[in-house]
């Protein structure tokens, strides 16, 4: 029995020709191999004997009364449940537009008449043998696609209700920070602006989880408006003024104002999102460029670190969902977590752009792109 044969569930055979002797003689030698086999004398019974019970492997001829071998194998092709059948065309044409023609169809291999059992056996078993891989990895896909969204809905359900504790947690530090009677040390005010601080970043990451989760799911439902990135851009520094400390943050407003029709909350949210990555990476002297400019009818807003920098391999990975990069500095991997991933589906939601220039060494250069509003 030949070797890619289950004795159990045999692979299934459909032979299409129009010559008695031809199916006879691959009917005997396949059935002899331990397959299970079926024929068919022209392309409309194949159709019919494919939707009936669909075979693991087809081998067709491609001159035959009716539709010839070329449609039938189109029309097998354009089936859903047809499709990823494989077919070998068995045919006495041996030019090589006929094998292009074929091929073009959907026809995985070509045999030329007259031919040799050997090779239609080895032929027959290495698809099957690659059918069956291919059957096999899109049942292990599917599996992790499972185990994927089980995971997703976990992780949506766990940060779901992290929420609520953390804004009780955030309120109570605001109350204590006031410190009307002046009864706590400068040390712990200070103490409890950074777990406030802490806090309000941690809201942050559960905001990012949730609503990347949506964005991805399609159910972000955006409210575009009009939105003038200078101010944005302003807004996004005075909020995060505590955590800039030594570093200098540049920014030059444009002449004019430049507004987009965008989601205003979550552009603020990719502009936020943006400019503390670049305060994490960049030194406590150094130097954060902020800018807004027209680009034809789109407008560019970039945030420009001079921190370690990206290696070029890296650039693309860090808008995937907690993509590694190792930083130059000791070669040490940094998790870039969803901050990144929210802000490539959040742009790209509203219809614009996100990337990144960026060389080891010399800093960094994040940046989206926007349409223009309409001018009146």
């Amino acid at each position: 029995m030949n070797e890619h044969c289950n004795p159990k569930n045999p692979p299934n055979i459909l032979i299409v020709d129009d010559t008695p002797a031809n199916l006879k003689l691959l009917y005997g030698m396949l059935k002899g191999r331990g397959y299970k086999v079926r024929a068919a004398v022209g392309g409309e019974l194949a159709l019919e004997a494919a939707h009936i019970s669909p075979p693991d492997l087809i081998l067709l001829d491609i001159n035959m009364p009716g539709i010839d071998g070329y449609e039938t194998c189109r029309r097998l092709k354009e089936d859903a449940r047809l499709k990823e059948i494989p077919v070998i065309f068995l045919s006495a044409l041996s030019e090589t537009v006929d094998k292009v023609k074929a091929f073009g169809t959907g026809g995985v291999d070509y045999i030329t008449k007259p031919f040799q059992l050997e090779e239609v056996e080895a032929r027959v078993g290495t698809h099957l043998e690659l059918r069956r891989q291919k059957l096999r990895l899109q049942e292990n896909y599917d599996k992790l696609h499972k185990l994927e969204k089980l995971r997703d809905s976990l992780v949506h359900m766990i940060v779901h209700d992290l929420r609520s504790p953390l804004m009780v947690i955030i309120s109570y530090l605001e109350f204590i920070k006031k410190d009307k009677n002046n009864v706590l040390s400068l040390e712990s005010v200070s103490d409890i602006a950074s777990a406030a601080q802490a806090s309000n970043k941690m809201i942050q990451i559960v905001s990012d989880v949730l609503d990347t989760s949506k964005i991805e799911e399609g159910q972000m439902k955006l409210k575009p408006a009009e939105c003038e990135l200078g101010r944005l851009l302003e807004e996004g520094v005075s909020g995060l003024k505590s955590l800039i400390g030594g570093r200098e943050v540049r920014f030059t407003p444009p002449k004019s104002p430049i507004t987009v029709i965008a989601d205003r909350e979550i552009i603020s949210r990719v502009v936020q999102n943006l400019l503390a990555n670049a305060i994490k990476f960049t030194p406590e002297s150094g130097l954060i460029r902020l800018g807004v400019e027209p680009a034809g009818d789109l407008v560019r807003v970039s945030v420009e670190d001079n921190g370690p920098g990206i290696a070029p391999q890296y650039q693309g990975r860090i808008f995937e969902k907690f993509g590694q990069v190792e930083l130059r500095a000791g070669r040490q991997r940094s998790s870039t977590g969803l901050g990144l991933t929210f802000c490539k589906l959040a742009v790209e939601a509203n219809g614009g752009r996100i990337g990144v220039s960026s060389e080891e060494g010399k800093g960094s250069a994040f940046w989206f792109e926007l349409p223009v509003s309409p001018k009146e």
